[in-house]
């Protein structure tokens, strides 16, 4: 049985309600968290006072070894996450996910970790979703040519023929391809933790979350999704940008579906290994979603306007198939669409406050804090 379980990235949007989930099962929770862009001296409002806090950097593999003392379960959710801005983020995005990772599974290795590890993976490690010609059947089509975009051509054609596209739900057993920065940082993550797994016999869980939205995201920045993006202009009287022509497919999914899937694999005994769609099995274009956001604020918000502006990283639709993590994990999606778009358009989004009560600094706890009411085990990460 799990009992004592260790959240990277556990101060952050996802993160953080993981460990409610957690602490609420009974389980003790250790968090490790950066806080990143954040001060040092400031975190969230909404930490969980039933967990144990460490705030330092998951690159730190000493730090990741005094984490991992007494653990049972990893859930690793530290990541630089989101498209980034250019190719100058290149290397920041190497080093929080990639060398991150390996500096865990170092920590791990060092400590004989012999518990289960899972992974918070994106749908972004299918690149373009799965396609289907009339004439060729399944096709993968490449990178979209940038003239096309430039003249509102925006649907993938068959490499084959040039013919339209019917656009089907992703499986966990299509073929890999990532089309920017961030999504090959994330599939590096995954193959490194399968290598871990393969010399170690322990059993890794990659959860592929879909467009995950809800309470705690963080308020706009250049790296924010979609739905915060729309969230904050809406906040501030702006009618919310659509790229594109707004026809984007994707799977919106919310947060608290997303932490439940996560906590199941972390505390399913016994643990249930591969690779797994986190998704509502209902894909939604973007423009819906910023419409339905846009009704859902109210008080004569402004209707989205679409742009036809584009990403050259960008891929045009991806949604899941959620019939493994269902069949698997046991995991269903829970909250619907409307609900949650509901919900969402009157959440305070995530900014980084003072360390809130009965949260206090530590000398026991290096670089970081723990709750002085919590389990009393001792030991960051980036905020996912």
């Amino acid at each position: 049985m799990v009992r004592r379980v260790l959240v990277t990235g556990g101060a952050g949007f996802i993160g953080s309600h993981v460990v409610d989930d957690l602490v609420t099962a009974g389980r003790e929770v250790r968090v490790l968290d950066s806080l990143t862009p954040g001060a040092p001296d400031s975190s969230p409002d909404y930490l969980n006072a039933g967990a144990e806090y460490v705030f330092g950097d998951v690159r730190d593999s000493e730090l990741v070894e005094r984490c991992l003392e007494g653990v049972d379960a990893v859930a690793h959710l530290a990541a630089k996450v989101g498209l980034g801005v250019d190719l100058g983020d290149i290397e920041e995005y190497v080093s929080h996910n990639g060398f991150g990772t390996a500096a865990l599974l170092g920590a791990m290795h060092a400590r004989s970790f012999a518990g289960r590890l899972v992974l918070g993976s994106s749908m972004v490690v299918y690149g373009e979703g799965r396609y289907r010609c009339d004439e060729h059947g399944l096709v993968a089509p490449g990178p979209r040519n940038p003239n096309d975009l430039a003249e509102g051509k925006f649907e993938p054609r068959c490499p084959g023929c040039g013919a339209a596209l019917s656009t089907e739900a992703v499986p966990e057993d299509a073929s890999l391809d990532p089309r920017n920065v961030y999504a090959a940082t994330k599939l590096h993550q995954e193959h490194l933790c399968a290598a871990w797994s393969r010399e170690t016999g322990c059993p890794v869980t990659a959860l592929r979350f879909h467009n995950v939205y809800g309470p705690r995201m963080r308020a706009n920045t250049p790296y924010a999704g979609v739905a915060s993006v729309f969230r904050s202009a809406l906040a501030a009287g702006i009618p919310p940008r659509v790229f594109e022509d707004g026809k984007q497919l994707r799977d919106f999914v919310h947060v608290r579906d997303v932490a439940r899937a996560t906590a199941r694999a972390l505390l399913a005994g016994p643990a249930v290994p591969g690779a797994f769609n986190v998704a509502s099995g209902s894909p939604h274009t973007v423009g819906e979603m910023a419409e339905a956001l846009a009704a859902a604020v109210g008080g004569g918000s402004p209707r989205p306007v679409v742009t036809e502006e584009f990403r050259l990283g960008d891929v045009r639709h991806v949604f899941a198939s959620p019939d493994r993590a269902r069949e698997q994990l046991g995991f269903r999606a829970a909250v619907s669409f409307g609900e949650g778009i509901r919900e969402f358009a009157l959440a305070r989004l995530r900014t980084d406050r003072p360390v809130p009560a009965g949260i206090s600094e530590s000398e026991n706890s290096p670089q970081g804090f723990r709750n002085d009411g919590a389990i009393g085990w001792r030991g960051g990460g980036e905020t996912q």
